[in-house]
């Protein structure tokens, strides 16, 4: 069975696209820091009739993606990659902490770039495959109090971009996804959005972005029409 890594698919957008691939057929490698969280979507994928396995796992680690992507490779048929995982800070940015912008950058640039290195080789190696990156549309234009979020996301759709430039013609899918504000838990202790009802949610974000998997650049602005 073809597998699927997600990063970050504890909640959220992650924990909805790991169930729609599950719904396609595929295995799921659920990735995160937090195994109670990973659990959860592991119950949910189960109760639907998928399949899927937690890997509690840093992205931030470089020895560690590697060596865990490695074993993974020797057990599993990796076909796929979302890179998911994201971690936000917000507010005017002399205020921010050399703390919280280092786990932006640490997360959201380093982490992806990371899981991609590892298992791009392993795509390569069957000849086909899907790597999709969850931008956000941080990265396509700079908005108050994101400076430094805005600058981790402008990080990831350069090397996105540059990624589906270096495999146009393969039969590797590289999608770029950029989507705004979500009604999930990535907002709690922030008073950046004070009302999230606003905005899409999780499911119905992943629901778009599967009627578009073909495209290379998906973009889904966060208020409901």
């Amino acid at each position: 069975m073809k597998t699927i890594i997600v990063t970050g698919s504890g909640s959220g957008l992650g924990r909805e696209l790991a169930i729609l691939f599950s719904q396609q057929g595929y295995h799921l490698l659920l990735i995160g820091r937090s195994s109670k969280k990973l659990t959860a979507t592991k119950n949910m994928i189960e109760s639907l009739g998928g399949t899927a396995e937690i890997v509690v796992l840093d992205i931030r680690n470089v020895s560690d993606v590697l060596s865990r992507c490695e074993d993974l490779s020797k057990s599993h048929s990796i076909y796929g990659l979302v890179n998911n995982a994201g971690v936000g800070h917000f507010g005017p940015f002399a205020d921010l902490s050399s703390q919280q912008i280092s786990e932006m950058l640490e997360t959201n640039v380093l982490g992806t770039i990371l899981m991609t290195q590892a298992v791009l080789p392993l795509l390569q190696k069957h000849g086909e495959g899907r790597i999709m990156n969850i931008i956000s549309t941080a990265g396509l234009r700079g908005k108050v109090n994101e400076a430094v979020y805005a600058a981790s996301k402008f990080a990831i759709r350069g090397f996105t971009e540059s990624l589906q430039k270096e495999y146009e013609g393969s039969q590797l899918k590289i999608n770029a996804v950029y989507m705004g504000g979500m009604d999930t838990p990535f907002w709690e202790g922030s008073t950046h959005v004070k009302d999230t009802s606003r905005f899409r949610t999780p499911k119905e974000v992943a629901e778009i972005i599967f009627e578009q998997l073909e495209q290379d650049t998906i973009i889904i602005e966060s208020k409901k029409s």
